[in-house]
């Protein structure tokens, strides 16, 4: 057995350990905050310093389920949120072996080129950069062995942390949350599926003829359901401008604002993981920076278009003070037993989500609030308010339009963006309905390949 099988053999044998652990982590700092004794916030770290050992795709798991407001511990995701996927790269000969698997031995007869050496590593692959026959620049997205075992084991653990916590706080009801992680988690193990999405994103983006994002091109003869491969696109990290002229910083949030909000009004979709590392920015001939190059869909969620409706619908609401409206949003995204007191108490994160977009002026994100405090006290206030009033059940659909515009949010406060959100986000939704987008979405879907999400969103 050669190192890279001893390197994979050992990290599994790590998730039996872990597994072992994170439990008893989680009852501890469940039982710390609820009794007073110990500190909460050294267990937590604990538990982040465990699961950040193995670097594999517990890491997407827990940064999932860190954006959701009071479904673990504070102290949990405060330490989750700082995790970063970061997966150990697999070796040459490792490599010829999983390409041979998956195009067969003759593969690199089908490359002009192909570099051994990772571009990138992320929880469940690895990025090599290869050129085509024809002289393409491509991007070779290389799933590692046995992921969906190792899937499988993360989510049995995210299980486990949250039956404990729902033990502990009656706030959230965990369990929707964790059956719409568990299913788009397992549905990134399948490249194919991927490429799908990836089609629906280029359709949306192309529907208004503007080139602010672009989506790599997939080579459906190059590409398996663990073998993704597109076209390259040459592009500089976005933390690379954190410290560029103000024109510059503005121009790269607009595009995000772009990359996050006009999927979801043109067919219903977001890329549920807006982190750093899946964008790079590009250039006009000028050397101005001109866009956004968007990567990694394995995470898409297609929303029922009833359900961006609500979106629209709370935001409306939210601007005018009516409360039937926004209490018809709620409604509309499968919130149930809506007293007046729980329509507040879920106001509290709305407005904390919805507030920049509700202000019509040039502003910065957190407009005057500490960057490392932007949202805590909001948080706060409805853990104590649903802790009063709960448990309640959040739709599943969610989870993951709350960890996008958390994660697009994210990218506005370090690129210290001061942009009129409001405008831009009045223009996203201009001439929407309901109607006209569940058109525009079996259109889309229908064209992707992706029958199963057409289903599932209406």
């Amino acid at each position: 057995m050669d190192d890279e099988a001893n390197r994979f053999g050992a990290r599994a044998a790590r998730y039996v350990r872990v597994g072992a652990n994170a439990g008893g982590l989680a009852a501890r700092a469940a039982a710390a905050r609820l009794t007073g004794r110990g500190d909460a916030s050294t267990e937590g770290a604990a538990l982040a310093a465990a699961l950040g050992g193995l670097k594999g795709p517990i890491m997407k798991v827990a940064q999932l389920i860190a954006t959701v407001p009071d479904a673990l511990p504070s102290e949990f995701t405060q330490a989750l949120g700082r995790l970063q996927a970061d997966a150990p790269p697999m070796g040459p000969a490792f490599v010829r072996r999983r390409m041979a698997a998956e195009l067969g031995p003759a593969w690199p007869e089908r490359f002009a080129s192909f570099d051994m050496a990772p571009a990138a590593a992320a929880s469940l692959g690895q990025v090599h950069r290869a050129v085509a026959s024809d002289g393409t620049p491509l991007a070779c997205k290389l799933q590692y062995p046995d992921m969906a075992s190792a899937v499988e084991a993360d989510l049995a653990q995210l299980q486990a942390m949250l039956a404990i916590h729902r033990r502990f706080s009656r706030a959230i009801d965990t369990r929707e949350v964790a059956r719409e992680i568990a299913e788009r988690v397992r549905e990134e193990l399948d490249y194919r599926r991927e490429a799908r999405n990836a089609a629906l994103f280029a359709f949306a983006f192309a529907a208004d003829g503007r080139a602010d994002v672009r989506v790599p091109e997939v080579r459906a003869d190059l590409s398996t359901g663990r073998l993704l491969t597109a076209r390259w696109l040459d592009g500089e990290r976005v933390t690379a401008f954190e410290g560029a002229p103000p024109d510059e910083r503005n121009a790269v949030a607009r595009a995000m604002f772009s990359a996050y909000w006009r999927p979801l009004a043109r067919v219903g979709a977001v890329h549920g993981d807006p982190h750093l590392g899946n964008y790079t920015v590009f250039r006009d001939e000028g050397g101005a920076p001109a866009g956004v190059n968007l990567f990694d869909f394995g995470c898409v969620r297609a929303f029922p278009p009833a359900f961006v409706g609500g979106v629209v619908d709370l935001y409306r609401g939210l601007m005018a003070g009516d409360r039937d409206r926004v209490a018809h949003a709620y409604e509309t995204w499968g919130f149930r037993a809506l007293s007046a007191e729980l329509i507040e108490a879920l106001n509290i994160w709305a407005r904390f989500l919805y507030g920049p977009l509700m202000d019509d002026r040039v502003r910065a994100f957190a407009d005057g609030v500490e960057p490392a405090k932007f949202g805590r006290a909001e948080a706060g206030r409805l853990r104590a308010a649903l802790e009063r009033l709960g448990p309640v059940t959040p739709p599943r659909e969610f989870v993951f339009m709350d960890r996008a515009a958390i994660g697009v949010g994210a990218v506005y406060l370090r690129m210290r963006a001061e942009l009129n959100f409001h405008r831009m986000f009045e223009e996203s939704i201009e001439g929407f309905s309901v109607e006209a987008l569940a058109g525009r979405q079996s259109e889309a879907l229908a064209a992707a390949g992706l029958a199963d999400a057409q289903a599932a969103a209406r």
